[in-house]
């Protein structure tokens, strides 16, 4: 992982403007995994709390579905994809600051099983998303 305060972004993930990435596949059959981004959690500062999804909830592409909580600030988690939320990353209940520390592997969020397939392929790839910041 770079030095705090340098921010990188997998070729392999899709990006949102809200700053989530998004996996696929995800390890649950037909799901994406989510998470945000090092600009995010770089932004965000510490993260003390995080509130996601439960299993079985419907979250909406653009919607907000969770909340994170930093020494600086609440934040928002919106949904980049549409669908079924099927796995949540329960380690973040004991050990938020993953987020931090690893935000495109062990701090992950959640997953969904999305409810439109071509979902994916609309969200930006890594340099669409690194011009957005750069904007």
């Amino acid at each position: 992982m770079p030095p705090r305060g340098v921010s990188v972004y997998p070729d392999d993930l899709k990006y949102t403007t809200e700053h989530e990435w998004v996996r696929q596949p995800g390890e649950h059959e037909g799901s994406v995994r989510i998470g945000i981004t090092d600009y995010a959690q770089d932004a965000l500062g510490d993260i003390v709390y995080v509130s996601l999804p439960e299993v079985g909830d419907t979250v909406e592409a653009g919607g907000t579905c969770g909340e994170l909580e930093s020494t600086k600030s609440v934040s928002d988690v919106y949904a980049p994809i549409s669908g079924e939320v099927v796995a949540r990353n329960d380690t973040l209940d004991a050990t938020p600051e993953l987020v931090n520390s690893d935000p495109y592997g062990g701090g992950w969020l959640f997953e969904v099983v999305p409810s439109d397939a071509g979902a994916y392929d609309a969200l930006l790839d890594a340099a669409s998303y690194q011009a957005t910041l750069d904007a």
